[in-house]
């Protein structure tokens, strides 16, 4: 039998532990808990913080996982898995809303879409399957960075261009509205992108319950919004797609 590494193995048992029971652990715990010396415990610690594995608090000192394994994770799924659970829900989503439906995810910090359903009606629209959309002003990107941490990291430390005079580019702002889809549970862009465009979006899981992806609705404002405000049916539309896309991947009820 082939000998296994010794280091790796301990790595692998931190994570795990990492993993499970509270969120963040000090290095008393995590040494005392795998029956490691302090200095060996720490220095497995430090090579997984390089890597992105491991995350440490910078005021208590506690380690927790970090937001690598969520890229990784997010790779194990395969996009083309997302897109054949996702059909029959994103066509539904189009006739009921009688707007265009797009599923997207995270890829070289931007949206990347997916999967299109065009609009139900007789008007000319170009398939956007392959376009990346930008993760700071879209409903798509605005769901996708309040969920997962890459996403997050990605469209704050990028340059966050105003596309239009409704674009928010200030950090604080933009972390406020990740904070409110967050709250709410779905995502917003009312003229932020594109004049005259609004679109809402919600967020995707896994049976794991980590963000795999997004999938909204995007129309014309004076369809998708009403006196100035988002339609909450197409709101409610939207979130019941994410809801079921996300069951058929095996996330359970939300």
């Amino acid at each position: 039998m082939a000998r296994t590494i010794q280091s790796l193995e301990r790595a692998a048992a931190m994570l795990r532990l990492l993993a499970g029971g509270e969120r963040r652990l000090g290095l008393s715990d995590i040494s005392s808990s795998l029956g490691l010396a302090k200095g060996t415990a720490h220095g497995i610690l430090r090579t997984l913080q390089q890597e992105g594995f491991v995350e440490q608090d910078a005021v208590s000192g506690r380690y927790q996982l970090g937001a690598e394994l969520l890229r990784l994770g997010n790779s194990y799924l395969d996009v083309h898995e997302l897109r054949a659970r996702a059909l029959v829900w994103t066509d539904d989503l189009a006739r009921s809303s009688g707007e265009a439906v797009y599923l997207g995810v995270l890829h070289q910090q931007g949206v990347l879409i997916v999967h299109h359903v065009f609009r139900p009606d007789d008007s000319r629209q170009v398939l956007e399957v392959g376009a990346m959309h930008p993760l700071h002003c879209t409903a798509l990107g605005k769901v996708l960075s309040a969920y997962d941490p890459v996403a997050h990291s990605e469209a704050a430390e990028a340059e966050r261009q105003a596309l239009t005079p409704r674009t928010v580019t200030d950090l604080a702002d933009f972390e406020k509205l990740l904070d409110l889809a967050r709250a709410r549970g779905w995502a917003a862009d009312v003229e932020e992108t594109w004049d005259g465009v609004a679109s809402v979006a919600a967020p995707i899981h896994d049976r794991r319950r980590m963000p795999v992806g997004a999938v909204g609705v995007t129309g014309a404002v004076e369809r998708v919004c009403r006196e100035g405000e988002l339609r909450p049916e197409i709101i409610a539309a939207v979130r019941d797609c994410a809801r079921a896309v996300s069951r058929d991947l095996g996330a359970g009820r939300f």
